[in-house]
């Protein structure tokens, strides 16, 4: 009998498993009020995630309704929302800065098939795997980073040149040009905070974003004959079209391919990333089970479609899935008529997008960013252990100076290392007297080893023949205690039993589980004179 497949492994978009269950009228009109919710808060967001990453606010509408139609039609959740998101908001305009839009474009398709691979792999389950403080201060980071991104707007300072991507660079050149402060960017900035806030806290149900930024833009309307202007979407950018874009392969070449394959890797990696923690957000607040890796084949060929449209890098959003889920979405059709009323926002309503301000996109990201540090427990992990609090900066650190996937590896790794550590001092081989109150032959000597005997492990067992002296007859390694065995923990076994081998004494396996057993037979350690006992 084949064993079942596991939730994670299945192929099968969740969309065709909600029809096999049967859909209502009664699921249809949730959906459809979910979905309305969730594009009253996609509208903003995608326009500000969009400018903030460099390209044009519409940018940002194309992705989340190219994408996000993807992401919901072929996914692996229930639940999941997709569209820009501001994880990618510095390496978007990173690549923007150094390869050109159609470098990102490219980037993005490359991106794409990788991801696809990945699901195809069934490699979506060992995200999970990335530990908690790497998590927090890659989260940290990035909302540092998309706060500093927003600084030009929220004051309506004018820049010598470009606005670099990178942190430090940025810094300066915001420096240099706090002399043109606007006070009416200013003033609609913090118009736009107290609206969005002050909803929050009285009307936690209406779309706070979209009610400040129309406000916004009344209040930018009124206070223009006054000689307080603002930058707007239609002065920086000159509007919003009101068609979509045929779609369109961008022209490349084998070397422009090969340039920008260390961009895409990172774009891939993240996506991954940021839409299976989205998903996971979503299992926890319905006790649902996504599938991770036809998730991971939707975000491949979301992102694929999106670059074609001319957006921008498609992943599953984790503030739009959770509002998704509190408006009483039940199905991935909630998601594909949020990307529908969007497509009618572009038709029907894209020339009042001009009038938006960008002080007022300003703010909501500031917004987002101060949401999405976690600061609590930033704090609380660097007061709970030291190897945590070092994962956790390094990751931090590297994320806002160096680069996003240098600060997950550098986290990952570190963890990884430290893991070893701890599993290595936790390990234990010690000498034993009288196991079961039963006196042992003068001749024999029995030692028991506690932990997984792994290359971190190894060195202990040279410590055990230096302890022993002289040889016994029988040598026993009681081996209950020991959940598996590695190929370099197979090794030191056998530098231990061809020294007991050479002075005449017998070496015995005891206790041993199934794994251990079948490790000591495959890495050929009972080839060297030892044998097994139960």
């Amino acid at each position: 009998m084949s064993a079942p497949v596991r939730s994670s492994d299945s192929l099968i978009p969740k969309t065709l498993s909600v029809f096999q269950e049967g859909y209502s009228l009664d699921r249809l009109r949730r959906d459809a009020v979910s979905g309305l919710t969730v594009a009253m808060v996609a509208i903003p967001l995608s326009m500000a995630i969009a400018k903030a990453s460099g390209a044009s606010p519409d940018r940002g509408l194309i992705t989340a309704i190219i994408g996000g139609f993807l992401i919901s039609l072929l996914g692996g959740s229930r639940f999941q929302i997709g569209g820009p998101a501001g994880a990618f908001i510095v390496v978007v305009a990173s690549i923007i800065e150094r390869q050109g839009y159609d470098g990102l474009l490219i980037a993005t398709i490359i991106a794409g098939l990788t991801m696809i691979v990945f699901g195809a792999l069934r490699l979506g389950s060992y995200i999970r795997y990335i530990p908690h403080p790497v998590l927090v201060g890659f989260t940290t980071g990035i909302a540092t980073i998309i706060f500093s991104s927003q600084i030009v707007d929220l004051f309506g300072l004018t820049l010598a040149g470009r606005e670099p991507a990178a942190l430090i660079p940025k810094l300066n050149a915001i420096g240099h040009a706090f002399g043109t402060i606007s006070p009416a960017a200013i003033l609609i900035s913090l118009f736009s905070m107290a609206v969005i806030l002050v909803l929050r806290k009285t009307k936690p149900h209406w779309p706070g974003f979209l009610i400040a930024i129309g406000l916004a833009s009344l209040l930018t309307f009124i206070i223009a004959p006054f000689g307080l202007s603002v930058e707007t979407i239609g002065t920086r950018f000159g509007g919003i079209p009101n068609t979509l874009p045929l779609p369109n392969l961008p022209a490349f070449s084998m070397d422009r391919l090969v340039s920008l394959i260390p961009d895409a890797a990172t774009i891939a990696f993240l996506g991954a990333i940021e839409s299976l923690l989205s998903a996971v957000v979503a299992d926890g607040m319905t006790g649902r089970r996504h599938r991770s890796n036809i998730e991971l084949i939707a975000q491949g060929i979301a992102n694929i479609g999106t670059a074609l449209f001319g957006g921008i890098c498609a992943t599953g959003t984790i503030a739009r899935t959770a509002t998704n889920v509190r408006a009483g979405g039940t199905s991935p059709v909630a998601g594909m008529i949020h990307s529908l009323v969007l497509l009618l926002l572009i038709l029907f309503a894209a020339p009042l997008a001009s009038y938006i301000p960008l002080a007022s996109l300003g703010a909501i990201l500031a917004i987002v960013s101060w949401n999405m540090a976690e600061r609590a427990e930033f704090v609380s992990i660097l007061k709970r252990s030291w190897p945590d609090a070092l994962i956790l900066l390094a990751t931090f650190l590297l994320t806002i100076f160096r680069d996003l996937t240098e600060g997950i590896a550098v986290g990952v790794v570190l963890s990884a290392f430290i893991l070893m550590h701890r599993v290595a001092q936790s390990g234990r081989v010690e000498e034993v007297e009288e196991p079961n109150n039963t006196v042992i032959d003068p001749d024999t000597i029995i030692y028991r080893m506690e932990g997984p005997l792994f290359f971190g492990v190894a060195s202990e067992i040279s410590e055990v023949l230096d302890r022993i002296g002289e040889h016994p007859k029988k040598f026993i390694l009681d081996c209950r205690a020991v959940p598996f065995l590695d190929l370099s923990g197979a090794h030191s076994l056998k530098v231990m039993i061809d020294r007991f081998h050479k002075g005449g004494t017998e070496v015995v396996f005891k206790n041993a589980n199934a794994q251990v057993v079948d490790s000591l037979r495959r890495y050929g350690v009972l080839e060297h004179g030892a044998r097994i006992e139960a």
